[in-house]
This record gives structure tokens, sequence and C-alpha cells, in this order.
């Protein structure tokens, strides 16, 4: 595989897709289209409008919007300005968002009219539908004489908060320059794909994953809807060729009446990712939807993807796998107590080192990577033979029953199989003989009456005993996060108070 051409900015990207041809579409969203001469000449309007208003290189603008146009126009404007934007979670409360624009401390926010009851009484926002046309048409589209420099922070996207707290992660020009050579390398684009971005652009699996296409001259497709049916209806209508999706969009994709007579063949690859997805859904997406799937992982502070695998590694003994590493970086797997490697078979938490890395996060002193570069993840994961990675679990989220490590991705997958579970997490809870126990919480499968007792003695044919639930909750939906995954700290929280 040859080395790919590397950008040293975001803003030198945009100018290099511009340059092939300027009527291109670059972004839609519903019936609106910008091309990327349109999207060139509004990312410079936005750099003016942000050197008017005071901010200088190294000054934070928050933007708390849904996905639209403005988004990727903004984040390419404070590129060139040399400002860093601060991507916020409009799906979160009040007291949250106060939290975050209290730690990030930023000189501009701007917002969508639907979000004004997110922000904080003492915040005056830019407010999306009011004022930030003419905000732009002051502007001039000509350069604001910034030179970025591949090190400067460019994006700061705050952590999920599945666990705690949200850490605001700094990513730099440089870290994201990787993402338009996953497009070409790995996802297959060019020119002429045509990407959708289901995910919420505040997250690495929406602004990173769209840099990917976009970073090809691709014409990258946003949702302003994410129901079943106006899935399906987008991806025929503009003949999208690639996406990314978390396990849950697949299966709202696979659950929509129209998936069946619609004209989906256009469709190259689906990446997924975010959360697990099991062999059953996999199985079920690949013979539906007719295209190569493709796994992938990665998080935040990578900057994305670090481990993929190819649709053509889609074999049956590694269909749990996400792949192998991707050239450019290293990845290792460590015991996390001793921090000794692991061998092949060996469960061990995986460690990156990579030019993707997070220099850092914000407000924070203590260091991302150790003194050699490794970023730790927090997943666990074991490595066959052939140096492929199978996700166990975040390490914190291992169950230790009787002394014996009991991983929840493994019992969900069995559990998974089972055709009247429709959703399942694992967690552990209380015992007072083992210390934990193993908990299932199952959505049945849509028409389906799921019977407690059937599900148990299904899983027992096909796990040791110490690995299955003792228990079944039944639930109607499990708690996720904007990224798709489920919030098992709040699922844990009622039987560990």
């Amino acid at each position: 595989m040859t080395t790919a051409l590397m950008d040293a900015t975001l803003g030198d990207t945009l100018s290099r897709v511009t340059a092939l041809g300027v009527d291109r579409p670059a972004i839609t969203l519903d019936d609106r289209t910008l091309t990327f001469g349109e999207l060139d000449r509004r990312a410079h309007r936005v750099a003016q409008a942000l050197v008017r208003e005071g901010l200088r290189p190294g000054n934070r603008m928050a933007v708390l919007l849904r996905n639209g146009p403005e988004y990727v126009e903004l984040l390419f404007g404070a590129a060139r300005a040399g400002v860093v934007l601060v991507a916020l979670n409009w799906r979160l409360a009040a007291p949250e968002v106060r939290a975050i624009l209290d730690d990030a401390e930023p000189a501009l926010l701007v917002c969508g009219r639907d979000q004004l009851g997110l922000v904080p009484d003492d915040r005056r926002p830019l407010v999306l539908e009011d004022r930030y046309e003419s905000w732009l048409e002051e502007g001039a589209d000509e350069p604001v004489g910034h030179d970025a420099a591949p090190d400067d922070v460019v994006l700061q996207l705050y952590s999920s908060g599945t666990t705690g707290l949200p850490k605001g992660a700094r990513l730099t020009h440089a870290n994201l320059a990787f993402t338009p050579r996953m497009g070409r390398e790995f996802y297959g684009m060019g020119p002429d794909t045509v990407n959708l971005v289901p995910s919420p652009l505040f997250h690495i699996g929406g602004i990173g994953y769209g840099l990917t296409a976009l970073g090809q001259g691709g014409h990258t497709i946003l949702l302003s809807d994410l129901t079943p049916d106006h899935l399906v209806a987008v991806m025929e209508r503009h003949r999208v060729t690639h996406a990314f999706a978390v396990p849950a969009i697949v299966a709202a994709v696979l659950a929509a009446p129209a998936v069946g007579n619609a004209d989906l063949s256009a469709l190259q690859r689906i990446a997924y990712g975010g959360a697990p997805m099991t062999e059953a859904l996999l199985r079920r997406a690949i013979a539906v939807l007719g295209c190569g799937f493709m796994a992938v992982y990665g998080m935040t502070e990578t900057a994305g993807t670090v481990v993929s695998m190819a649709p053509e590694e889609h074999e049956t003994h590694r269909l749990r796998s996400v792949g192998r590493p991707l050239p450019w970086l290293e990845i290792r797997l460590v015991d996390p107590v001793s921090g000794d490697d692991v061998g092949v078979g060996g469960v061990g938490e995986i460690l990156v080192r990579s030019g993707q890395n997070t220099p850092g996060y914000w407000h924070r002193d203590d260091p991302t990577t150790d003194a050699d570069g490794w970023l730790r993840t927090g997943d666990a994961a074991y490595r066959d033979a052939e140096g492929y990675l199978y996700l166990h679990d975040r390490i914190k989220d291992l169950i230790i029953s009787g002394g014996e490590n009991v991983y929840p991705a493994e019992v969900e997958n069995a559990l998974a199989a089972n055709p009247a579970v429709g959703d399942v997490a694992v967690i552990g809870v209380p015992s007072q003989r083992w210390g934990e126990t193993v908990k299932a919480v199952v959505v049945p499968a849509y028409g389906t009456t799921l019977d407690v007792d059937e599900v148990l003695a299904d899983v027992r044919t096909r796990l040791a005993r110490y690995k299955c639930p003792t228990s079944i909750d039944v639930v109607a939906a499990l708690p996720r996060n904007a990224a798709g995954k489920v919030l098992k700290r709040e699922l844990r929280a009622p039987y560990w108070r």
C-alpha cells in the first residue's frame, strides 16, 4: 500500500478538494446542497467573522447545533482562523451543558434556536436562525492571514460520559489529517463517493468520519431525522455508496418497512463500530443489504479508527473481530495490573501509539500517554494468531464472579443468538456468595414474547455456567448515549447504591 498524501491542515484539505471542482456537491441536508466552492467561500467568511468578534488563535468557539452544513463550515472557518471548535452534545441536560461550557471557556457560542433552552442565562449565543447569515455577509471571501501549524489544536470533543464527567479531548490538524487517508486506503472512497453520516457531528464518529469522504472531494449526506424509513429513503434517493453506523442504526435500517423494496444497489460499504455488533445482527445485515461490511475500532482520543477489518476478511470464524491495526500505528495488549504484554489469546488492555493520539485533555494535567507515547484505551481485547483483535469490554465493565473473569460482550453475543432477544446488555451485580454475579438486561425482539427461563436454558448450552446470567430483566429499551453505547453505569447504579 502506497503512502497517501497528507494535508498539513484542515484548511489545506479544503483548498485541495475545492480545486477538484467548485460546483461539485460537498454536503447535503434534506433539500439543501452546499458545493465545494460555496463551502470554501463560507469557511473564509466564518474565519473573517471570528476575527471581527475578537477571537484570536487558540481561543475557543463552542457549537451547540444539530447536524447541518453550517457545522462543517464553522469547523473549516475556525481552522483557518486558528480557533478551536468545541463541539457540544445537544442531547445533554442544561446542567451538563453548563458544566462543559464552564470547562471549555469559549469566547463565542453558536447555537440553534431549538437549543436555546440548554444555554445558561449568562451566555449570549449567536443563534443560527436569527443572525448567522448576516454575520457571514459582513466578511470577505479571502484568507484572514493566519498560518495554521499541523500541531495546532483545531477540535475539542468531550467524551461521551459513559463512566463519569466528560473530558475535553483536544485534536490537532495533524491528528485529523489521518482521516482522509483512512478514506482512501481503508474505506475505499474517492471523488465519486456518496457518504452517509448519520452520527451526530459532536462525536468523532460524525465529524471525524465525515472527513474521510470530504477529504476525497466526495459528497457527504447528513440526516435531519433518524427514523428507519427516512434513513432508507435518503440512502435510495442519493445513491449512497458508503456509510458509518453504530449497531443500533444498522438494526433500525433492517427494521424499516421500506427496506425490502428500496433500491440500495449503490451501497458498497458500511463501516460499523462504536458499540459491539452481535454476530446475529451482522449476518442479517450482510444478507439483507448485500454490501461489504467493515469493522472499525477507535475512540475520540485517537481521532477515530485505529483498527479495521475489511469486508473480504469477514470470514465466519472471525465475525466478532474488529480487525488488525492500521499500518501507520502500533497496538499492544497489556495486563492492566502488571503492564506486561499478553500473548496470543490472552486478554489485555489495548494501548495505542500513533500520530493520531490526542496531545491531551483540556484543563487536565494528567498525561494521556506514557513516556513512550502509549495511550491507554481502557478497552479489553485479545489477539489471535493472525493478529486480529477481538474486543471484550471496557476494563471497568469486567465482572469478577467467584474469582473468575467474565467479559460481558461474550455473554451478550451468546444471548443475542437467541431470536427472541432484540437487544441486550450484561452487567455485574452484587452477590453475597460470589461477590458479583451476572445479570442480563434484555429487550425482546420485535413481535416476540420473551420467556426468561427459555433464554436462560438456551444460553447455558453456549457458555460455561459461571458466565451465564443468574437473572434477566426485561425492558423496553436500553439507555444509550449519543454514540449509541449502552450506559452500563446507569444499569448498574440501582444495584450498587
